[in-house]
């Protein structure tokens, strides 16, 4: 879920609660241009053929494959098709309002028989597969990329697809915003913010109609299983990473007999989600879901392992854990008593309290740097990147000015159609969540529950309390309708925004599946790579062979290895 008011573009991270890792800033400025977008159609207005009416009597969308618009990520990364599908707003209505979603394609680059088309969604909730997917297809197993056709979208609500947007631009929403763009820190600061973004979620409800009502993970599974038909394709094959395994566990229940493969990588437990359908919460998503205490445990492991580590592997390491605990918690308290300024990358970069700690989320679910050599500026940093970031913050509370390369991700694009917060907000939302009225008292006990680090979770939720939405269509279980196939999870032991806790819940609510542990640090698997669990994947995805129950899988290299 989406960390509010900062200047970072996001992607496969979750920034501040988004499950998900950095977009970059020119990856976002193609928004604008990227696959084709549109708003709600009217029922008998001017639409793309379709097929053959699809389950439940939507039309199956026809999807006519063209050159990606020049500029976008699709087309940098090379050998990806766009296309626009329009499906119903509302499938108790499947012939009224239409709307529509931007689509990419990479097909199977061979050699070997193609085998069908590998769905992924990057999770977020509301990350944009037509900028994450081109972004980080290197990533993927090769094998996997050559048998399979890799397709993704932008789900409803969402990026070029028909989208939620509460403001003319990126700039207005954050002149909005304000100060509220960060958590609160103190009564009069919390009561601010929960104004503000009260006055936010009217904003939104008066831009966007009835588009807010029907933004469900069930009508996104819906639209899967359209698209899924609109290739032509009898079963399906699919990738969810983060809050896309909560939509692979939907999808699974609504569709069980379609599942050929699935596999479901750093895992939202659809109890944790749903709140076992108790529409009254007594703890955010996030709580619920043990984001909050899990960051802390990976800011706790960070700063141990830079401890270990020499200074020319991580720049922050005082020699010891301890000291380099100690280190932290004295940086904090600066920033406490007011903004340091430090050069990132050429550029003057403010830290704040609020603003460090909020950074500190995504970093945390990247340990090393990703880079992507057809898009430089998609690449990810690690943890040795920020660990510099800290040493340059000390060196100059200590009056030294300090510089440091800049991050990849760091900085921030204008938009001329933006995907701001509320795409995240509006998926989300459909998640059960405290009034907004107990949030101060949430907050004193967080500071219990996981320190400092979990007031950003917190209040990322806190929107959500009065967010105007009335979800329509969703789907609250069961979740243990028996699957054609079994279904493959990965679970990360140290994952700061999915524990390793919800995955083993995950197997446990579903009705077969088989839990594959990775032993590490990092959000998921895929951004955190494995050769171990790469085998496992292709083993799975191609032959429907399971590893064996019990399995542990490494990280190929560890947070602070040393470099070549």
């Amino acid at each position: 879920m989406k960390a509010v008011g900062t200047s970072v573009r996001r992607g496969w991270r979750m920034p501040a609660g988004r499950w998900v890792p950095w977009r970059t800033a020119a990856s976002a400025a193609v928004l604008a241009v990227a696959c084709l977008a549109g708003a709600v159609v009217a029922p008998g207005a001017a639409v793309p053929a379709s097929a053959s009416p699809g389950r439940g009597g939507a039309a199956v969308p026809v999807l006519r494959w063209g050159p990606c618009p020049p500029g976008s990520d699709a087309a940098l990364a090379g050998g990806f098709v766009c296309a626009t599908a329009v499906v119903p707003l509302d499938y108790r209505y499947p012939h009224g309002a239409q709307i529509r979603l931007a689509v990419i394609k990479h097909p199977a680059t061979g050699p070997g028989r193609r085998l069908g088309t590998l769905f992924v969604n990057p999770g977020g909730p509301g990350e944009l597969g037509t900028i994450d997917v081109p972004d980080r297809f290197g990533l993927f197993p090769a094998t996997l990329r050559q048998r399979f056709d890799v397709v993704s979208w932008d789900p409803r609500g969402v990026g070029q697809s028909t989208a939620v947007q509460c403001f003319p631009s990126m700039a207005a929403e954050a002149a909005f915003l304000g100060a509220a763009a960060l958590f609160p820190v103190g009564r009069a600061q919390q009561l601010a913010y929960i104004r503000t973004w009260s006055g936010f979620g009217g904003r939104c409800a008066q831009r966007n109609g009835a588009l807010l009502d029907h933004v469900t993970t069930a009508d996104t599974a819906r639209d899967l299983d359209l698209l899924r038909q609109a290739v032509g394709d009898p079963v399906m094959n699919y990738l969810g990473v983060s809050y896309g395994t909560y939509l692979g566990a939907t999808y699974a229940n609504l569709f069980p007999r379609e599942v050929r493969a699935m596999v479901l990588d750093g895992n939202v437990a659809p109890t944790l989600w749903t709140n076992n359908n108790d529409p009254h919460a007594t703890l955010t998503v996030l709580q619920r879901v043990g984001q909050d205490v899990a960051t802390a445990d990976t800011l706790d492991a960070f700063l141990t392992l830079c401890g270990d580590a020499t200074t020319k592997d991580c720049a922050f390491s005082a020699g010891t854990p301890a000291r380099t605990h100690a280190k932290f918690t004295a940086l904090l308290a600066r920033l406490r008593k007011g903004p340091v300024t430090i050069t990132l990358g050429g550029s003057k970069v403010t830290f704040t309290y609020a603003s460090l700690l909020t950074d500190l989320v995504p970093v945390l679910q990247i340990t090393r740097p990703f880079v992507n050599t057809q898009i430089p500026s998609a690449s990810l940093p690690g943890w040795p990147q920020f660990a510099a970031a800290l040493q340059a913050l000390w060196a100059a509370r200590g009056g030294r000015s300090a510089a440091v390369p800049a991050m990849p991700a760091l900085g921030g694009t204008a938009l001329s159609r933006y995907a701001g917060t509320e795409q995240n907000l509006a998926i989300k939302c459909e998640s059960p969540s405290p009034g907004a009225g107990q949030f101060p008292a949430l907050a004193a006990r967080e500071a219990r529950r996981a320190g400092p680090i979990g007031q950003v979770a917190l209040w990322t939720d806190e929107p959500c309390a009065t967010w105007p939405a009335h979800p329509a269509g969703g789907y609250h279980g069961p979740w243990n309708r028996p699957t054609a196939a079994p279904i493959l999870l990965i679970g990360n032991t140290t994952d700061p925004a999915t524990p390793y806790a919800s995955s083993e819940l995950m197997a446990a609510e579903l009705a077969s599946a088989r839990l594959l542990t990775l032993h590490g640090y990092g959000h998921t698997a895929i951004l955190n790579p494995s050769s171990c669990v790469n085998n496992a994947e292709v083993a799975y995805f191609l032959h429907g062979t399971l590893p064996a129950e019990g399995t542990v899988c490494q990280q190929d290299t560890a947070p602070f290895a040393p470099g070549p």
